[in-house]
């Protein structure tokens, strides 16, 4: 019975201290990649393993230049990402290694979609979970 009221708690407190590293990793490793531009109040993060996929939709609004940073804990390898339109149309494919950081304008509102795919893991080692953040910044257009 002792041994369940060590684990319980433990169980129950995991998801926030999980959300709290991703946090801190957030503004450690991904927030300085926004410098220059105004970052929205949305914190839009997850935590992954090898082989899962997420969608997140956005909305961008017109007269503003915008920074999109895909950054993902190295734990997880070069996270591949696609930014589409809500028809399906590809407008930007990268990956957090290389090129996870897109500039781009918008001369009208729009909702986008942030594709992003954890890779497999070709080693038998254990997986492991991993922070992923998309933030997206603005400033007015020159």
């Amino acid at each position: 019975m002792k041994l369940y009221k060590i684990i319980l708690p433990l169980v129950l407190l995991a998801p926030f201290v999980a959300d709290a590293q991703c946090r801190a990793f957030t503004k450690n490793q991904c927030l300085p990649q926004l410098e220059g531009y105004i970052q929205n109040d949305n914190y839009n993060s997850a935590m992954l393993v090898p082989g899962d996929e997420a969608e997140l939709l956005l909305t961008f609004y017109g007269g503003k230049e915008y920074r999109l940073v895909v950054c993902a804990h190295p734990i997880l390898g070069s996270v591949d990402f696609e930014i589409t339109d809500t028809g399906g149309e590809s407008i930007y494919k990268g990956n957090s290694a290389e090129n996870g950081v897109f500039d781009f304008k918008m001369t009208s509102t729009q909702q986008l979609i942030v594709k992003l795919r954890v890779p497999e893991q070709k080693s038998s080692v254990s997986t492991h979970e991993g922070c992923i953040s998309v933030m997206a910044g603005s400033k007015e257009l020159n």
